[in-house]
């Protein structure tokens, strides 16, 4: 069975629950989007989840949603994300990323989650190429770093680590 996360946002206006296979806070994303929209320390945590699972318990008219332009390295090609970041319009709390390409699944922010959460034995640091000059990560021995995206998804990282949540 799936592990049950209950999250809020700083004011008290949303709360929201849902269920997740994958609920260990292991990766950090230091792209640009994630760290100015979410990010404390420069970098922001997803965790994931199922998308049919996602209840709001309160605040559903509290909730905004953000769709980030990215542009290339150049800064000359931009698109607009297809990912929905849902955030509390009063607080301005970062709640959960969906994305219609992958609409079995959602990505609470570890820090909206009000659940304890397992601890990971070693993290994955991502997007590093996107990371502020004033941020110095804190990558441990067993950690993984890479400048863009790693190749194992949320779910592969979980069942490789035997951190799955059956």
């Amino acid at each position: 069975m799936p592990m049950h996360l209950e999250g809020s946002c700083r004011c008290g206006a949303v709360a929201f629950s849902l269920d997740s296979h994958t609920p260990v806070p292991y990766q950090l994303c230091y792209c640009t989007i994630c760290r100015k929209t979410a990010g404390g320390g420069g970098f922001a945590i997803n965790l994931g989840g199922l998308s049919a699972s996602l209840q709001i318990a309160r605040g559903k008219s509290s909730i905004g949603v953000y769709r980030a332009e990215i542009c290339d390295d150049s800064g000359g090609n931009c698109e607009t994300s297809t990912g929905e970041r849902n955030f509390c319009k009063k607080c301005a709390t970062a709640l959960w990323l969906f994305d219609p390409t992958w609409p079995d699944l959602i990505h609470p922010f570890a820090s909206a989650i009000d659940t304890d959460l397992p601890r990971p034995k070693s993290k994955v640091h991502l997007m590093l190429r996107y990371k502020a000059s004033w941020v110095k990560p804190q990558i441990g021995r067993a950690d993984e770093s890479y400048e863009l995206y790693p190749k194992l998804s949320l779910a592969d990282w979980h069942r490789k680590h035997k951190m799955w949540v059956r």
